[in-house]
């Protein structure tokens, strides 16, 4: 089996698609990265001004 070079192997995923193997394979390699809150919460710096000014603009 000759390798494609399709780069799903080398994706971070769980499992990918081989094309050279015609199967779906399990990552064994697979490292979870960690989950990052994105947004606006209660006790972050500058909440208040941003929900503020975002009530303000639901307003109008």
């Amino acid at each position: 089996m000759d390798c494609f070079e399709c780069g799903n192997c080398k994706e971070n995923q769980p499992t990918y698609y081989c094309l050279a193997k015609n199967e779906v394979v399990i990552n064994k390699n697979y490292q979870p990265s960690e989950k990052s809150r994105t947004g606006w919460k209660k006790g972050s710096k500058n909440y208040e001004s941003h929900r503020r000014q975002w009530r303000k603009e639901v307003e109008v």
